[in-house]
């Protein structure tokens, strides 16, 4: 028996960046609509397709963390295993867990620092954008 779904958006978090370069988080979302995909089978929930250039896979060993930095370019990251804590320069943080998704888009201004908490690694895939 196939469920049926609802077609609404799937929240993210966006980490920006204003006029001044002072990175914060806004709450976000992705937009999703019914659609084929991998026809034959039925439509499903999907986003429209966003270009990018490469994935990358990283992990965060227990208690790394690193500088402030921007994002090397936009990005998303989705959050696979693990919690990280990710502070913009404005001071607001949130923690990442699995299944969490943060668009980066803070490139060029004061960044971000990024710190892996808990006893286990944290495990990401990070999609960078055209």
């Amino acid at each position: 028996m196939v469920g049926t779904m609802e077609a609404g958006p799937m929240k993210c978090t966006i980490l920006t960046e204003d006029a001044e370069g002072m990175s914060f988080f806004t709450d976000g979302t992705i937009d999703m609509a019914e659609r084929l995909f991998a026809p034959p089978a039925p439509p499903m929930p999907r986003s429209d397709p966003e270009a990018c250039t490469q994935i990358i896979h990283v992990a965060f060993p227990p208690g790394w963390t690193g500088p402030r930095h921007p994002s090397p370019r936009r990005q998303i990251a989705y959050c696979l295993a693990g919690r990280t804590r990710v502070e913009a320069s404005n001071g607001s943080a949130i923690t990442m867990i699995p299944g969490d998704i943060l668009r980066m888009e803070d490139t060029d201004g004061a960044g971000h620092v990024t710190t892996s908490i808990g006893e286990d690694e944290a495990r990401f895939v990070i999609v960078q954008l055209e």
